[in-house]
């Protein structure tokens, strides 16, 4: 094996709660003067959005607010996005929420700037030197949930309207320069969303660690994240106040997004298309696909999922890990199958030829082909 990679890591986070009052002077960190502030149309009218604005108001930097962010976000909403921003005169972002609303606010930080159109930097070999990198404003991010950990990354999940697909739009400048993690924000999370996102960074954890990828960085944080998660959501899930557990879930959801440069695989190959298609919530059809991707990918992980029991104390090696990821699931309210997430007749050759073309199948420890994925999907249809 050739020990050679390029690797890159988070940014400067501040962590804690109560933090958020710190919004403004991380605003000054980034040289944003007239910050923009995105976030989904649930969190607009929410008091911890409003007291955000006010925070920003206060230290006169505005309460500029963009909200029509869809839960998975498109290029209809990344073009009204940019609009507002032009409009307004921004010169930064504050992105503001969850996965949807953190993706979108890069994006739009992204492309006002720019003079092609989004798709012309899809993460497709060296696409990202297409762009100005001059014009790209900065970032502060604020994530009110924990799961994508979609503030340390460095690119953006959008769906194409057109096609029902979803496409990764990379750029190292999608990071932002600073991220505020203040678990208070995450106390108002419903409990299905605590548990969708909770099992999203779950899956990142054990996709970067099965990952056949080089980056023994990436596998320790992918390794302590699923401890994170083990102990720690259960509590989130049963006392939504307790902020140690939130806390502790927002670490976790960073480990997972930095742990995943070592690749994903076929949860997320299939859950992209799914979601795309069926308008699913990412993390919950992530949780969903894992016990098949799990059995799967066995003759490629049965021993580097071991180690990872060992250090979990979960007895019984895969297949203990295995009746583990089945006892989470249930506990946290996830459906067996796809139905149980309201889709009927699934388009089983668009979701197989969605998830092969999905970067993400570059990750996975066994190659994924026409043929083994379409098995694959009917295991959990």
């Amino acid at each position: 094996m050739s020990i050679i990679a390029n690797w890159s890591y988070p940014t400067a986070i501040r962590f804690g709660a109560g933090r958020i009052v710190e919004i403004a002077e991380a605003c000054a960190v980034a040289g944003i003067k007239k910050p923009l502030l995105i976030t989904d149309r649930g969190l607009a009218g929410m008091e911890i959005t409003r007291r955000t604005l006010d925070l920003l108001e206060a230290a006169g930097l505005g309460r500029a607010m963009f909200a029509d962010v869809d839960p998975n976000p498109n290029e209809k909403n990344a073009t009204a996005g940019v609009k507002a921003y032009n409009d307004g005169g921004h010169d930064g972002v504050v992105a503001f929420g969850g996965g949807s609303a953190l993706d979108l606010g890069k994006l739009v930080a992204f492309l006002a700037g720019q003079t092609r159109p989004l798709w012309d930097f899809e993460d497709i070999d060296d696409w990202w030197t297409r762009a100005d990198a001059e014009a790209i404003a900065p970032i502060v991010a604020v994530p009110t949930t924990a799961g994508t950990g979609s503030e340390v990354g460095r690119a953006s999940v959008i769906t194409n309207s057109e096609t029902q697909q979803k496409k990764i739009i990379f750029h190292p400048k999608f990071l932002p320069t600073v991220v505020i993690c203040d678990p208070e924000l995450t106390v108002g999370m419903p409990t299905f969303i605590t548990a969708g996102t909770g099992l999203d960074a779950f899956a990142h954890c054990v996709e970067a660690f099965s990952s056949p990828h080089y980056h023994p960085m990436s596998q320790g944080m992918a390794l302590e994240g699923m401890r994170l998660i083990k102990e720690y959501l259960p509590r989130a899930i049963a006392d939504g106040t307790d902020i140690e557990a939130r806390a502790h879930m927002m670490s976790a959801a960073i480990m997972g997004a930095t742990g995943f440069q070592k690749g994903l695989g076929a949860i997320h190959a299939l859950s992209h298309p799914i979601g795309a298609m069926y308008h699913t919530h990412h993390g919950t059809t992530n949780a969903v696909c894992m016990p098949a991707v799990l059995q799967f990918n066995r003759p490629a992980i049965q021993d580097v999922i071991q180690s990872a029991s060992n250090y979990l104390d979960i007895s019984g090696g895969f297949d203990g890990f295995c009746a583990y990821v089945d006892e989470l699931n249930a506990a946290s309210g996830i459906p067996r199958k796809l139905s149980g997430l309201g889709i009927e007749n699934p388009d089983i050759e668009r979701i197989v030829a969605g998830a092969l073309s999905d970067p993400s199948t570059g990750g996975n420890p066994i190659e994924m082909t026409q043929e083994n994925t379409t098995t694959l999907l009917l295991e959990i249809i």
